[in-house]
């Protein structure tokens, strides 16, 4: 079976910053496309992309986990 990342675990996924400030309307697809063109990772790996807001008081979080994207926001 295969580790849940969103739970407390022992083990931690990769934990990516994106600096630059992004339009918070972006669903998780857009994130995704950010994180294949810009920093040319592959969204599909489980690795945990944050993203900021331009004020940068507001956090969005996109991982993949098993068969769909996880989007976490704090707002």
């Amino acid at each position: 079976m295969r580790h849940r990342y969103l739970r407390p675990s022992l083990s931690l996924p990769e934990i990516y910053l994106y600096r630059a400030p992004v339009d918070f309307r972006k669903q998780a697809n857009g994130l995704a496309v950010l994180v294949e063109q810009e920093l040319g990772h592959n969204p599909f790996t489980g690795a945990l992309y944050a993203f900021t807001n331009k004020h940068r008081n507001k956090i969005k979080c996109l991982m993949w986990e098993d068969n769909g994207f996880v989007r976490l926001c704090s707002y």
